[in-house]
C-alpha cells in the first residue's frame, strides 16, 4: 500500500515556475477535453456564436484544469510512490499540497460561474457535476476502493462533448448521451492497456487496478469485452444526425483495427518475453489515443460536409 504518513505540511515549494503551475492542470488532459467539447459544440444542430464558443470552451478547459488541479492534491502520496508520476508538481515538491488544493477550488468556481454566464444553465450544470464527479467521486473513493474506478470513473472524461452540445442546445439529447457513451466505453480498454506494461506503479502504490486485482490475463479478456461494446457504440453514433460517410468509413476501420489489437492481446502467449509483452501493450494503448481523436475528428468533417451541401441525401438515421 502506499505511504499513507505524507501530509501536506511536509510538502515545501521550491522554485516553482509558471510551467509547474500548468503541469497541474493535466495539460494533456486538458487538450482531449478542449477537442471533443468542441466537437461536440460544432457538431450540434444550433449555431453558436464564435466569440461565445471560445469562451465557453476557455470555461471547459478551466473546469478540466481545476479537476486536475484537486486530483493532483489528493493523489499527491501515491504519485510520490509510481515511476510514471513521481515527477510532477506536488511530489516533486516544486508546488505545496495547499496551492494545489486552493487553485483548484478557485478554478472550480470561476469555471463554472462563467459557462452559466457565457453558455446556460445546462452547461453549467454539467460541468460543476463533472468537476465533483472526476475530484470527489473518482479521485476520493473510487481510485483507491475498487478495480472498477476506471469503468465507473471514465464517465468523468465522457462528459465534455455533452457540455459543448448543451452550450449550443441547452439540451441533452441522443447524439450527446452517444458520444458520452464512445468515450465512456472506450475509457477502460484504453486505461487498462496503460495498467498492463504499467502495473508495478500501481502495485507499489495500493491502487486496485484490474491487472492488481485481477491478473493481467483477466485485464486482457476485458479489454476484448469492452472493445466489441464499444464497436457497437461506435457504429451507432453514424446513425445518428451527427454521422456521415467520413464517420462510418473511419468507425469501421479503426474499430476493426482496434479489435483486432484487443484480440492479439486476449490470445498472446503467457510466456512471451517481457519486452515483446510491454511493446504490445504499448501499441494498443497508443493506438487507441489515434482512435478516439480520429472518430471525433469525423464528426467534425461530416459537419463540414452537412454544410456546405455534400453529405448524401438520405442519410439513414436510426438513433
Amino acid at each position: 500500500m502506499a505511504d499513507t504518513s505524507w501530509s501536506l505540511e511536509e510538502t515545501r515549494p521550491g522554485d516553482a515556475q509558471f510551467g509547474d503551475y500548468v503541469e497541474l492542470l493535466k495539460p494533456r488532459v486538458m487538450s482531449l477535453v478542449i477537442f471533443t467539447a468542441a466537437v461536440g459544440m460544432f457538431v450540434a444542430p444550433t449555431p453558436v456564436h464564435p466569440i461565445i464558443a471560445f469562451a465557453c470552451i476557455l470555461c471547459i478547459a478551466v473546469g478540466a484544469g481545476a479537476s486536475g488541479a484537486l486530483n493532483m492534491w489528493w493523489d499527491a502520496d501515491i504519485d510520490r510512490v509510481m515511476k510514471r508520476t513521481a515527477g510532477r508538481p506536488i511530489p516533486s515538491g516544486r508546488v505545496s499540497g495547499d496551492e494545489a488544493l486552493y487553485i483548484g477550488l478557485a478554478l472550480s468556481v470561476l469555471s463554472v460561474l462563467m459557462l452559466f454566464l457565457f453558455g446556460n444553465t445546462v452547461s453549467a450544470a454539467l460541468l460543476a457535476f463533472t468537476i465533483f464527479f472526476y475530484a470527489v467521486v473518482y479521485t476520493m473513493f473510487l481510485k483507491r476502493a475498487t478495480p472498477q474506478n476506471i469503468v465507473i470513473g471514465g464517465a468523468a472524461g465522457a462528459f465534455p462533448p455533452m457540455i459543448g452540445w448543451a452550450v449550443a442546445t441547452g439540451n441533452v439529447s441522443v447524439e450527446s448521451c452517444l458520444m458520452f457513451g464512445l468515450i465512456f466505453i472506450w475509457t477502460p480498454p484504453h486505461f487498462w492497456a496503460l495498467a498492463l506494461f504499467m502495473n508495478s506503479d500501481y502495485t507499489k502504490a495500493g491502487v486496485p487496478m484490474m491487472t492488481v486485482v485481477a491478473g493481467r490475463r483477466h485485464t486482457r479478456k476485458l479489454i476484448l469485452g469492452y472493445t466489441v461494446a464499444l464497436a457497437a457504440v461506435a457504429l451507432a453514433v453514424a446513425f445518428t444526425r451527427i454521422g456521415g460517410p467520413a464517420y462510418l468509413g473511419t468507425a469501421l476501420v479503426l474499430n476493426l483495427a482496434f479489435l483486432a489489437g484487443a484480440m492479439r492481446l486476449w490470445r498472446r502467449d503467457e510466456d512471451m518475453a517481457a519486452a515483446d509483452a510491454y511493446r504490445a501493450e504499448k501499441r494498443v494503448f497508443a493506438f487507441s489515443i489515434f482512435y478516439l481523436f480520429a472518430h471525433f475528428l469525423a464528426l467534425l468533417v461530416d459537419a463540414g460536409l452537412r454544410a456546405a451541401d455534400l453529405s448524401p441525401a438520405g442519410w439513414p438515421v436510426l438513433f
